[in-house]
């Protein structure tokens, strides 16, 4: 279970970068839905660090673990962790390459069912469909204090066996997300939190090399 948790949490950055900045005046959900799909349309490229918590409702315990995260627009992403283990998953099209410390293997899409279903919602989420996507997410949008949230419920099976809720908060001041909230079915939450965000900067093409 953890390799699919790991593997829906990338829909999730995927979903982050396309959700650029809502600042401003107050606005309705249906405007910040329209913000969202106009601005996605200048996004080539996003880098960042990252920093991932995880909280264990048995355990009562945290699991932090740090990476760096990089995508190019439409098809090609790098979700990279470097300490305190090291795991790799790179997308290029319709190539899906997953590294540990242990071993590596390099999935097509087009022959795997799960593969391919997430490569479709990672896609969408990418070309500014996510929000409108009803069967994968019910998704609501308002406004907190210095923030904009976004509440996704998970449609689908699958991710409802994972998923109670996803949050996204955006800061106003931001140009891109700045953190993500995972409320798994079994009680644990984790959180991932982006900085150092560049965007549209040019980005190193061995990134997304698969060999």
């Amino acid at each position: 279970m953890r390799g699919a948790r790991q593997i829906w949490w990338l829909l999730v950055v995927a979903f982050v970068m396309t959700s650029t900045a809502v600042s401003g005046q107050q606005m309705s959900e249906e405007q910040i839905r329209q913000r969202i799909g106009e601005n996605v349309k200048t996004m080539r490229s996003v880098q960042a660090d990252f920093v991932q918590t995880k909280h264990l409702r048995i355990l009562d315990d945290e699991m932090v673990s740090k990476g760096e995260m990089s995508y190019e627009q439409a098809d090609k992403l790098r979700w990279e962790y470097k300490t305190p283990y090291t795991y790799t998953f790179i997308l290029n099209k319709d190539k899906v390459y997953l590294k540990n410390e242990r071993k590596s293997d390099v999935i097509d899409v087009n022959q795997n069912k799960v593969f391919k279903e997430i490569a479709r919602i990672m896609m969408d989420s990418v070309v500014g469909n996510s929000l409108n996507d009803g069967k994968t997410f019910k998704t609501q949008i308002g406004e907190e204090g210095s923030e904009w949230v976004a509440t996704l419920q998970p449609q689908k099976k699958d991710m409802k066996q994972l998923f109670q809720k996803i949050v996204l908060h955006f800061d106003k001041s931001q140009v891109c997300v700045s953190r993500v909230e995972l409320y798994e079915k079994n009680g644990d939450k984790t959180t991932i939190e982006l900085k150092n965000i560049k965007i549209n900067e040019a980005v190193s093409p061995g990134k997304f090399t698969i060999d």
